[in-house]
């Protein structure tokens, strides 16, 4: 089912926290539906450590691979959020204070009494040459230089400025699924649904197995990109499915 019009993606998730446990991540999640919802393929999703080193070793190999990259974490004021600088060194141009976002960021300090420190304005240092990203909860801004979207960690923010790059983003066609649920072992279902698939190639067909109580079955997941097709390969499992749970009954 691929299709090779399609902008594709990757995630470039970038945090010690994450690596040990400490936090889990959700923006990936975010960021998947989020582009599937604009037929953007999003096709590989890395995690990293706060290592310079690593994080531009993996953002080269992202940038160049995929039409969109998008990293998360790593922008905040402590001496540990790093993702700037190695942004900045991945494209080898220099980092400094942004004008427009050091004035965001003091308005901001000032509205919320807060007292303007070195640290709250390591916020504001940004790669010669990038773009700013509006961050409508928290102000501190994101940027976008080349095909790489620069955005925090923390997931309600990430999620906001996610929906300010819609103007940036080269979109295609989005993909329809359709979810067929089955009260029969999965085993059941295998070598008929390797046969459907095989007769849809215009579609992508997964099985999802599931325990409800004390009954097994599966959920089936029909995706693509033609609503004909897609229409045509649901059929078919709901059929497959009916006959399947009609054997059983039996």
């Amino acid at each position: 089912m691929r299709d090779p019009g399609n902008p594709t993606a990757a995630v470039l998730a970038i945090g010690d926290e994450i690596l040990s446990g400490r936090t889990r991540d959700e923006n990936v999640d975010t960021i998947a539906r989020f582009l599937g919802e604009r037929g953007i393929d999003l096709k590989e999703a890395r995690i990293v450590p706060d290592d310079p080193d690593a994080i531009v070793e993996a953002l080269d190999a992202l940038r160049m691979r995929y039409h969109h990259v998008f990293t998360t974490g790593g922008i905040g004021p402590t001496h540990d959020d790093i993702t700037a600088d190695a942004v900045a060194a991945a494209f080898g141009v220099p980092i400094s204070h942004h004008p427009e976002a050091v004035r965001i960021l003091r308005a901001y300090f000032r509205e919320m009494g807060r007292e303007e420190t070195e640290a709250r304005m390591r916020m504001a240092r940004i790669p010669e040459g990038a773009e700013l990203i509006p961050n409508p909860v928290s102000r501190a801004p994101g940027f976008r230089i080349g095909n790489v979207f620069v955005l925090p960690g923390v997931p309600r923010i990430m999620e906001a400025m996610l929906h300010e790059l819609e103007a940036h983003l080269a979109k295609g066609t989005p993909i329809r699924t359709v979810t067929v649920e089955a009260h029969v072992p999965e085993g059941d279902l295998g070598d008929p649904l390797r046969r459907l698939a095989a007769e849809h190639p215009r579609t992508s067909i997964g099985s999802y197995p599931f325990r409800d109580g004390g009954r097994f079955g599966a959920r089936i997941v029909i995706r693509s990109r033609d609503a004909g097709a897609l229409e045509a390969a649901a059929g078919a499992v709901h059929s497959l499915v009916a006959e399947l749970a009609e054997r059983q009954a039996d």
